[in-house]
């Protein structure tokens, strides 16, 4: 199967019609579409340790969540972190697609995977996008049970939490950056909203706002995503070889 090949397999698993407007993503970098894969590298971002592994481990294709090129490129050159790596892939013969909003909102991505770890009874999404899911949980928790719920499932050493003095039962749920979604999650019914990233002042206005929030980490409420992802390259051929670097990009101190 070559990049190309693949690329239109994922494609209609993950269609381009489910993305944002603002969004970018797809085939991001691609020297030879006519390459036939043999091994693929899945991560949740394209950072230059994983270019760098992708190259020496001789992997043919990265596939990522987060987009390598999101905003437009005024010159390529290695004096722009995301125009080096380019370079450096080009030159490697290494192509890259990525896939962001339309994974958050097909069935069976992002949003479905988080949903079905917290064990969320019949999932629906909410938002004028539709990339979140609201469910319900099959039995009603306390606020400070379901964050520790949400710890462990999701792996976080800590998460921001604001209680509103709801007891937990209606949950939305939104992996990565959240804030913008905070009304649309209280307008469809939940008590309780989990995302990966909150500002200050949303934390601040949740009791008044009358919705719990917990904020458990862009990377904890998305990675599990690369396992889906990887499931569907072996549908495609399960001859591929996969690896998936699951591991943070940062150091929590």
């Amino acid at each position: 199967m070559t990049i190309a090949e693949l690329y239109e397999f994922l494609n209609e698993r993950i269609p381009p019609s489910l993305s944002c407007e603002w969004d970018n993503d797809g085939l991001m970098c691609c020297p030879d579409p006519d390459r036939e894969v043999s091994r693929v590298l899945i991560a949740l971002d394209v950072t230059e340790e994983i270019v760098q592994r992708a190259i020496q481990g001789e992997y043919d294709l990265i596939v990522s969540h987060h987009p390598l090129v999101f905003r437009p490129l005024k010159s390529i050159t290695p004096y722009s972190i995301t125009a080096d790596k380019l370079i450096t892939l080009i030159k490697s013969d290494v192509s890259v697609m990525s896939f962001h909003t339309r994974l958050d909102a097909v069935t069976g991505g992002v949003n479905d995977i988080l949903a079905e770890l917290l064990g969320m009874v019949s999932p629906k999404p909410f938002g004028e996008e539709g990339l979140g899911r609201i469910g319900t949980l099959e039995r009603p928790m306390k606020f400070r049970d379901f964050v520790e719920l949400v710890k462990e499932l999701l792996g976080c050493e800590a998460v921001e939490a604001a209680y509103a003095g709801r007891m937990v039962h209606n949950v939305a749920v939104l992996g990565g950056s959240g804030s913008s979604e905070i009304a649309e999650a209280k307008r469809a019914g939940a008590d309780t909203y989990l995302t990966g990233e909150l500002s200050y002042h949303n934390l601040c206005d949740a009791k008044e706002n009358g919705v719990n929030l917990i904020a458990a980490g862009h990377f904890h409420t998305e990675n599990p995503v690369c396992d889906h992802l990887a499931a569907l390259i072996s549908e495609a051929d399960e001859l591929i070889e996969i690896d998936i670097e699951s591991s943070l990009r940062y150091e929590i101190m």
